[in-house]
Formats: C-alpha cells, sequence, structure tokens
C-alpha cells in the first residue's frame, strides 16, 4: 500500500512579522556568538526570537541531557505562541530523544522544524508520527560562512511566503554525473544518508510513493554509503520509491584516483545502488553539508525532472 506518497501533510500557518520562534538544540551544543548572530537575523525579519532553557547546556557532546534537550522541543511544540522551531546545530544526539517528542501537541498544532544534518531524525519521527511538513535548511545565520545572507533569505522565503522551491541541478556537484532519465512526483523524505539509515527498523516512516533526497558527508569513505544504501536495500525500505534526488556528497573527492577503490568515486557506488531500482534519479543538487545551503520543504509534494534538472517542491507553509 502506498503510505507516503497519497497522505495529505500537516502543514503549519506561514510566519508573519510579530510571530515567535524558538531555537533549540536537540544534537550538539552550538556557540553563544553562532546563536546571537541567528537571533539578530530572525529578529530582521520581524520575528521574535526566543532561545531554549537548555541550548548551550553540554553533557559530552551533546547540548545537555537527553530530558532537557527533549523538554526544550516539547516545551516549544506544546507553548501556543511559538510558530516556528529552529535547530541551532546539527552534530549527534537527536536519535536519542526521538520517541520522546510531544507529536500529540503537534498534531493539534501544526509548526515547522527547521535543519539538517543529525536533525533529519527529527524530521523522520515527525513525519511518521503526525506527518509534519518540515524544512531541510541551515541556522538563519547570515554572518557565518556557511550560511551567507542568500541561504538565510531562503530558509525566511520558505518559512514566510508559499512560494514553491526549486533546486536546479549544478554541474559541478560530485552526484551529478549520476542520473536516472524521467519525472517523478511524490511527498519529498530523506535528508542525511547516515540519519536515514539509522532509522531503518527503528520508526523510518515508509518511502513507498515518496521522492527520496539524500545528502551525506564523508567519515570512513565509500564503504559507508555502500553498506547504506545495501542497508536500505535489503530492509526492504526502498521498495516503492518513485524517485531519488541526491544533493551533496561532501569529501570524497579524496577517492578519486585510489587504486585500492579500483577506479570507483562516489558516483559509481550511487550509480551501483540506486540504479537498479528502476525510477528516475536526479543528482547534483547543491544540498546538503557544503556552504551556502539551501532550504527544502519536506513533507510535502515534489517533482524531479531530470530533463530539466530541477527538484520542484511544495512549501512548507499554507
Amino acid at each position: 500500500m502506498d503510505t507516503s506518497g497519497n497522505l495529505p501533510s500537516s502543514r503549519a500557518p506561514r510566519l508573519r512579522p510579530g510571530d515567535r520562534v524558538r531555537i533549540v538544540a536537540p544534537a550538539c551544543p552550538p556557540g553563544r556568538e553562532h546563536v546571537a548572530r541567528g537571533v539578530e537575523e530572525l529578529t530582521s525579519w520581524g520575528l521574535r526570537p526566543e532561545v531554549g532553557e537548555h541550548v548551550f547546556d553540554q553533557w559530552g557532546y551533546m547540548a545537555g541531557r537527553d530530558e532537557d534537550r527533549v523538554s526544550d522541543l516539547n516545551s516549544a511544540f506544546r507553548d501556543p505562541g511559538v510558530r516556528a522551531v529552529f535547530a541551532a546545530m546539527g552534530g549527534k544526539g537527536t536519535y536519542r530523544i526521538v520517541d520522546d517528542l510531544d507529536t500529540d501537541a503537534l498534531r493539534r498544532d501544526p509548526k515547522p522544524v527547521v535543519g539538517f544534518s543529525d536533525i533529519t531524525h527529527l524530521h523522520l519521527a515527525l513525519w511518521a508520527r503526525c506527518r509534519l511538513a518540515c524544512l531541510h535548511g541551515p541556522f538563519p545565520n547570515a554572518g557565518d560562512d556557511r550560511c551567507g545572507s542568500a541561504s538565510a533569505d531562503a530558509v525566511r522565503r520558505a518559512l514566510m511566503t508559499t512560494e514553491p522551491v526549486v533546486i536546479r541541478r549544478d554541474a559541478g556537484e560530485a552526484t551529478a554525473a549520476v542520473t536516472v532519465e524521467g519525472t517523478a512526483t511524490g511527498v519529498l523524505l530523506g535528508g542525511n544518508l547516515s540519519a536515514v539509515r539509522t532509522e531503518t527498523g527503528a520508526g523510518l516512516p515508509s518511502l513507498k510513493g515518496a521522492i527520496l533526497f539524500l545528502e551525506h558527508q564523508r567519515g570512513t569513505g565509500l564503504g559507508e554509503v555502500d553498506r547504506a544504501l545495501t542497508q536500505l536495500t535489503r530492509a526492504g525500505a526502498l521498495e516503492g520509491v518513485r524517485g531519488v534526488a541526491l544533493g551533496q556528497f561532501i569529501g570524497f573527492e579524496r577517492d578519486a584516483g585510489d587504486a585500492t577503490l579500483g577506479g570507483w568515486g562516489i558516483a559509481d557506488i550511487l550509480r551501483d545502488r540506486l540504479t537498479r531500482l528502476g525510477v528516475p534519479v536526479l543528482g547534483g543538487l547543491p544540498a546538503g553539508h557544503g556552504p551556502h545551503p539551501p532550504s527544502i520543504p519536506l513533507g510535502t509534494r515534489a517533482t524531479i525532472d531530470t530533463a530539466e534538472g530541477t527538484l520542484t517542491v511544495q512549501p512548507a507553509v499554507v
């Protein structure tokens, strides 16, 4: 049964000047200056940003204990005056708290969650449990080298307007060489490959009828991507996917020319694992862990068109 592609998204009203928004840290602790610049940016949009109680806590490599990080999230979800939730950082640790999210509060009062990387765990859990449309996007810190003014403005437009988001293929991206021709339409789900893999067997929503978006940052090398995609395949998680949209796979350029890899690079692994799905695949989208990322709605209808080289996504807000 098609359990993703035909179900309606729960979308929040678009943000308006004067709205309160909450900054939280579900994963690693952010720097105070980083958050201060984000507060300044959000204020410039006419919003009223607030910082969660435990954002600057630290417990090991995480922003406080599990119960405190999820408390900040649930406090934002339950507060009717908070109209959007921003993750100040990704990193590690979000996977530890997703079972304790108050998704009942979001069913009653939808509000978008903005983040990427480890925050993919939140996006997947919120879609699986309450069909919430969210944003794969950066913390809007226009003063940060990783999120310049164009990226910050993309977050603003994705939250404060109802315009569709169009991402165009960049021939310079490592995944641009991976293409299976065609067009496909479905609900856009996914995000960071490591997070999608980690949720397999632990709450990964059905991907039947969906367009799967994947991006990744290199850890141990090509084998980690091969293992992740093979696990998803063996688990049956990719059955019924209508198409695949590939973002950035950062750091794999060092594999080029490595004789121990048999001449393969990241495009070869992706092509080998994904073409056998028999669905359109659009590579080369400049979205992921690279600088100046776009903001992409997740949990709304999307179309990939390999001839045009575009991913077009309906807004996460109404």
